[in-house]
């Protein structure tokens, strides 16, 4: 740990709590020297309200992991690479791609890294699945990715504020994953957007999208889901179908599981962001938060009953 990297979380939210501090912890590459949250602490560990009070108290600090809601993480990331700090980015990476933009270019010009991370691109089967279709023709994808919100986000009223997501805030893992595995570039073709009378993102959507040679993707996403979580990519190829499961921790290959590395998408995620820092480059890719972007402006909008979490 003597050359370990000091890190400072900004936000103790449930993500921060349940992924980032275990990963953080459980990683040789990183040390917690402090966080930043105008409501909650460690045990142990130096707390400041914001980030702006953090950085101004606390010189070693040399990355930030960036864990806020993403309607207020530009300015945090602004300021931290003004700072000359390390930045990873929770997803998605702002709240808008203009933001993302601008924060490339300052990381760019401070010479510091900046990732925007997306987690699930580190699922045990995310790899393999990638490898697989490199070299095969796809016929049809079928995306099915419901969960229950009251479970995953339990009061959290952001998530339906304007740059909150809605239920595009799980279904973006799910695009993170496809722009990930299917080669070439992937584009909208409709959407039908489902918002409650009372918020202001979508609860449930349908997608529609197609790969470079136009094989149709069809996405299904559902707030209300109750029960087990279903976050399954089903891909019809002209050799065989591939059915990645569970979040794509699991994979199968015409109905026969396949042997994949096992680790945690957030132990992945870290020993990334400490390659990158090592290297000095960044990963910065916006293309699912693009294509989330398209779905709003281009997506049929339905009003339906009003949520009441």
């Amino acid at each position: 740990m003597a050359n370990a990297i000091s890190i400072a979380i900004v936000g103790l939210g449930k993500i921060a709590r349940d992924q980032h501090l275990p990963s953080i912890a459980a990683s040789g590459a990183f040390r917690l020297v402090a966080t930043a949250s105008p409501h909650q602490h460690l045990e142990h560990v130096p707390a400041y309200h914001d980030t702006a009070e953090l950085l101004a108290a606390r010189t070693d600090v040399a990355a930030v992991a960036l864990c806020t809601t993403p309607q207020a993480r530009f300015q945090a990331a602004r300021l931290a690479l003004e700072y000359g700090c390390h930045v990873l980015l929770e997803k998605p990476p702002g709240a808008t791609l203009g933001e993302v933009r601008a924060l490339v270019e300052l990381a760019a010009g401070k010479g510091v890294t900046l990732l925007a991370s997306w987690h699930s691109r580190f699922a045990n089967g995310v790899e393999p699945a990638r490898e697989w279709l490199a070299n095969r023709r796809i016929r049809r994808v079928s995306v099915t990715w419901q969960e229950d919100v009251r479970v995953w986000h339990p009061g959290q009223a952001w998530i339906w504020t304007a740059g909150g997501l809605g239920v595009f805030d799980p279904g973006i893992n799910a695009l993170s994953i496809l722009t990930h595995i299917i080669p070439g570039t992937i584009v909208l073709r409709d959407a039908t957007l489902r918002f409650p009378s009372n918020c202001e993102c979508p609860i449930a959507a349908s997608v529609n999208l197609s790969d470079r040679h136009g094989a149709p993707i069809h996405m299904e996403l559902n707030f209300l889901h109750t029960g087990a979580e279903s976050w399954d990519i089903e891909v019809q190829t002209d050799d065989g179908t591939l059915l990645l499961s569970k979040g794509a921790s699991v994979v199968q290959i015409n109905g026969q599981p396949v042997t994949v590395a096992q680790a945690t998408e957030y132990s992945r995620l870290y020993a990334h962001f400490a390659g990158l820092i090592a290297a000095r480059r960044s990963d910065t890719d916006t293309t699912p938060l693009a294509l989330v972007a398209d779905a709003f402006l281009c997506g049929r909008r339905i009003e339906v009953a009003a949520f009441n979490g």
